[in-house]
């Protein structure tokens, strides 16, 4: 008979070789990703799995977040693109959302949110808001360079060849590099920055993560992004450039640079990460000639009754984005990761 339990560390194996065995199994359902966000953050989790005899039939993971700003609620899976359910078959699935609706009442929250990549839940209303984009890696780095469209890929020649830059991979050495990078680049867009622990913790946990850093000639660090490594996916998922990088073309080098790694080593697909439909990064992810495929982040609304809406593209956050840029970098980066933890 199929029971719903809670995650324990004893299982905490056999979870991740459920992920890593159900085809529809990502990067952010793996329990790496539950010890980086509780060490970070802080936030309680509730993994929950079926198991019928000795083996797992299906994964929920959740993560509590209680924000003064935003309310109450539970998100599978905090701070990240996507996560959602697993499952074998319609029995297991049925069980796992039975216990996450009632803990969601049991809690008194305002909702429940699933970010699914595959799965679509029948009836849960549904936010048309993100994108992902990923794409095949082809086996010869000359048929990925021609499979770039002609604009992005002239980009890539121009950094390279008239501005010749350079990149750089390592992981703790270009910590600090890439944490300056990175808010720099947040907080021209308005966005708190995330604490640099997050970073260090993700490298701790994952082995394979890595950091890619373009350079002038010069030497004056131009980009950078942090990328993960699942099965025979490539994510690059904090990246970020400063303002005389995209003069120079640096994100378009960094992207091919990271690609070029990839495919090299063996891998198949790239990952783009999520954005925002009718967004900068939305439109530079298309014109790399990535289609975008709609992510399904669906709620179980409890107390509130209309779907939460956390984005930045919100009108109600404007002002505070337009005061956040103006506000000086060095105090965003002491107030913005106290902020970003309730903002999964």
């Amino acid at each position: 008979m199929a029971e719903v339990k809670l995650l324990e560390e004893n299982q905490y194996e056999a979870w991740d070789e459920f992920v890593r065995a159900h085809p529809e199994g990502t990067f952010f359902h793996l329990t790496g990703w539950k010890k980086v966000i509780e060490k970070t953050f802080g936030h309680q989790s509730f993994y929950f799995y079926v198991v019928e005899g000795p083996e797992i039939r299906g994964i929920l993971p959740l993560f509590l977040i209680k924000s003064p700003l935003f309310g109450r609620f539970l998100v599978s899976v905090a701070f990240a693109t996507y996560g959602g359910l697993l499952a074998e078959d319609e029995i297991a699935a049925a069980g796992l959302l039975a216990s996450a609706q009632r803990l969601t009442e049991r809690l008194g929250l305002d909702y429940l949110e699933l970010r699914n990549l595959y799965r679509q839940e029948k009836g849960w209303p549904t936010k048309d808001l993100y994108y992902t984009f990923r794409k095949e890696i082809l086996p010869e780095e000359e048929a990925n360079l021609k499979a770039v469209p002609r604009k992005q890929r002239r980009m890539i020649r121009v950094a390279r060849d008239k501005y010749k830059l350079k990149s750089v991979i390592g992981r703790y050495e270009l910590l600090d590099t890439m944490y300056e990078i990175y808010a720099r680049s947040v907080h021209s867009l308005g966005s708190p920055v995330y604490p640099k622990s997050l970073f260090r913790n993700l490298l701790d946990e994952f082995p394979e993560a890595n950091i890619l850093i373009v350079y002038s000639p010069e030497g004056q660090p131009l980009a950078g992004v942090l990328s993960f490594y699942y099965k025979d996916e490539v994510l690059p998922y904090y990246g970020g450039s400063v303002r005389e990088g995209k003069r120079l073309a640096a994100n378009d080098f960094m992207y091919w640079e990271l690609m070029r790694y990839a495919c090299q080593r063996g891998y198949k697909i790239f990952d783009f990460g999520r954005s925002k439909k009718g967004t900068g990064p939305f439109s530079f992810k298309k014109h790399w000639g990535f289609e975008p495929k709609p992510l399904y982040y669906q709620y179980y609304l409890c107390k509130t009754k209309e779907m939460p809406n956390l984005s930045p593209v919100n009108p109600k956050f404007q002002m505070f984005i337009k005061l956040w840029q103006r506000m000086p970098f060095g105090l965003t980066k002491i107030i913005g990761p106290k902020i970003v933890k309730y903002i999964p």
